[in-house]
């Protein structure tokens, strides 16, 4: 039987201890409110993300004070999300160190929305619309009680990521319809051409990791680690055992790089061209520009994935313990807001989970300049046009990263397929005891 949120996050703390350092700083949305130079009138709002989440980025933080003067907006950011989660659950019960708004990955959306929904605030209790939404977006971040914990910044439709330089090397086309017509429906052929390249004598792996095959696979089913009843079925699983067959068979072949995803080690790989493709979610093409730099550019290009699937998306909530709710909830809603999701995928390349953006000119008809030109408004609307809607449960975050620590240990390790797995299962099975 599953312990109560509150018990689990006591059992959890260890784990994030260390984590809970780097996510938080000394100032809590508890903390005094006047950090401009003693002017009384200025609120300001702390916001915690992960990764390369991209608000920041995209100056959309810089044009809402410039729009509201009297607010500061200050973000604090944390590499990995697997990082990032265990230190909010260690400061939810106390409300202490939390930030104003809190990102939440769609991988913990479950939990939030119906374990832990006590320390959000609901977003119909200010006024926010919540009908440009995507369906199925809202649908996530809504409880049973109609309570709504979360605003979507994005979702993850997919494709492949490539570097045309390596294609060319080793003999394959580079025009982005014919890489996307080698492995038209079929993930097997995705793995066989990367077997094709290797025998070339380009200096590059054809992957970075067999856990990211394993991610973009999985994430193109409905039913992956729960059933609809929220049972954990993962053993069973038609997709995780199709996405682990096909991940296994990319690290046996020896076309993996053999990188761990989101790690500084990673990051060099694809600055320094270490692997010719990589899965491709739409907020994928940000970390791939921030990462490759100025050297990188036009030597990416982006092509179709052998099949539609989501990996990825995010949502903002306001958390109970915040001293400025309302501000935080109008922050939250214009940073979700069309016209802001619209901006965001025109700068960061992070696909709307906002209906009426995805039909936006912005969106429609946009280009990425550093992948080529390519015509990531047509691409990522035809993407998401086939996306599953994903079966979630509350521990999805957690079974997610024990399959990719089993295969990142096959990966380096030499483990046969039976032996990784074993090892997986006594993971999984222990951290959804915890």
């Amino acid at each position: 039987m599953r312990t109560t949120p509150r018990t689990r996050m006591t059992r959890r703390a260890a784990v994030g201890t260390a984590a809970m350092m780097l996510a938080v700083t000394a100032c809590s949305s508890g903390g005094d409110s006047d950090s401009n130079g003693g002017d009384g009138d200025k609120i300001t709002l702390t916001v915690g993300v992960f990764g390369q989440f991209g608000l920041e980025e995209a100056g959309l933080y810089e044009e809402y004070m410039e729009l509201n003067d009297n607010i500061v907006i200050e973000q604090t950011s944390v590499q990995k999300s697997e990082d990032y989660y265990p230190a909010l659950l260690t400061r939810l019960p106390t409300g202490s160190g939390l930030m104003d708004i809190q990102a939440i990955e769609v991988a913990n959306i479950y939990e939030v929305t119906n374990e832990l929904s006590q320390y959000f605030v609901d977003f119909n209790d200010y006024d926010v619309d919540t009908g440009h939404f995507l369906d199925f977006k809202l649908a996530q971040a809504t409880n049973a009680d109609g309570k709504v914990v979360g605003l979507g910044t994005d979702i993850g439709p997919m494709g492949i990521c490539y570097r045309t330089d390596h294609f060319e090397a080793a003999g394959l086309p580079t025009d982005r319809d014919e890489v996307s017509a080698l492995w038209a429906d079929d993930w097997q052929a995705y793995i066989d051409t990367g077997k094709e390249f290797v025998e070339s004598d380009v200096d590059a792996a054809w992957v970075d990791v067999a856990g990211g095959v394993f991610n973009a696979v999985v994430n193109t089913y409905e039913e992956r680690f729960y059933d609809t009843s929220g049972e954990v079925v993962y053993q069973e699983s038609e997709a995780v055992q199709t996405a682990w067959d096909l991940a296994m068979d990319a690290a046996e072949s020896g076309i993996t790089a053999k990188q761990k995803q989101f790690e500084a080690e990673w990051d060099r790989a694809i600055a320094n061209g270490d692997f010719a493709t990589v899965s491709c979610p739409a907020w994928m093409l940000g970390y791939i520009q921030d990462k490759a730099g100025d050297a990188g550019e036009g030597l990416w290009d982006f092509a179709h994935a052998p099949s539609p699937g989501n990996w990825g998306g995010a949502f903002l909530s306001v958390t109970e313990a915040s001293e400025h709710k309302e501000e935080a909830a109008k922050l939250a809603a214009w940073l979700t807001a069309p016209e802001q999701q619209a901006r965001f995928f025109a700068e960061r390349g992070s696909f709307p989970s906002s209906a009426e953006a995805v039909q936006a000119p912005e969106v429609a008809d946009a280009t990425h300049d550093y992948f080529q030109d390519a015509p990531i408004g047509r691409l990522f609307t035809e993407a998401a046009e086939g996306i599953p809607t994903l079966v979630l449960g509350p521990r999805d975050q957690v079974i997610q990263e024990q399959i990719a620590n089993g295969l990142l240990a096959a990966d380096t390790q030499g483990l046969s397929s039976e032996e990784a797995w074993e090892s997986t299962v006594n993971s999984i099975e222990n951290a959804l005891a915890d």
